[in-house]
């Protein structure tokens, strides 16, 4: 099985070497197209991409998104993609990843970093509060609750975020089932998430 990631970047312009990394997935489950995993995730990371690229086009640090694909393999891409790039990530400052469903982002895993909540209120409190004045941080030891491409950068060591959606059905309607299209796509909170990961970013 062939496996492409397809990888953009913003460069930084006084921290080239460090790195805030955007990450959805692009494959999907062979059951329907794929709209809630993880088109919508794609397409938050997307247009995130596209506002920073348009409002803050020459960011201190560098500003990478890589779209992988074989996640629903195993998190093929994304592992293939850290193993090979040993010195993007011991660069990484952060990473977002997004994947699951259409609501809006709800909840934020520390993944077991430590210290991690404070710097992540501190980015929110800057954020309007439609968008970052409800999210949950959930503490250092509560799992994610589920395997995606940030557990690639988690296990080297690198400090790698899952944004978890409002649930709108996802785990008992569209995952990985053959109702999983876009007519399921709520475009307001999907347009709200880009807004929030492009302020974080």
């Amino acid at each position: 099985m062939a496996v492409h990631n397809t990888i953009a970047s913003l460069p930084g312009r006084e921290l080239p070497d460090e790195y805030v990394v955007l990450s959805p997935h692009f494959d999907s489950w062979d059951g329907a197209s794929g709209a809630t995993d993880n088109g919508t995730g794609t397409v938050v990371m997307m247009e995130a991409m596209r506002i920073l690229k348009e409002v803050y086009p020459n960011p201190r640090r560098t500003i990478l998104v890589g779209h992988w694909s074989g996640e629903e393999q195993g998190i093929h891409g994304s592992a293939a993609f850290a193993a090979d790039h040993p010195e993007i990530v011991e660069g990484v400052q952060v990473v977002l990843n997004q994947d699951n469903g259409t609501g809006r982002i709800e909840t934020i895993q520390m993944e077991g970093f430590a210290h991690t909540a404070e710097a992540f209120r501190g980015w929110l409190a800057r954020v309007p509060p439609g968008l970052g004045g409800e999210i949950e941080l959930r503490s250092p030891g509560t799992p994610s609750g589920g395997t995606s491409d940030h557990s690639s950068f988690v296990c080297r060591g690198a400090p790698a975020f899952f944004l978890r959606s409002r649930s709108w059905d996802y785990g008992t309607y569209t995952w990985h089932t053959n109702l999983d299209t876009f007519d399921k796509i709520a475009f307001d909170e999907v347009r709200d998430n880009a807004r929030l990961v492009a302020m974080l970013a």
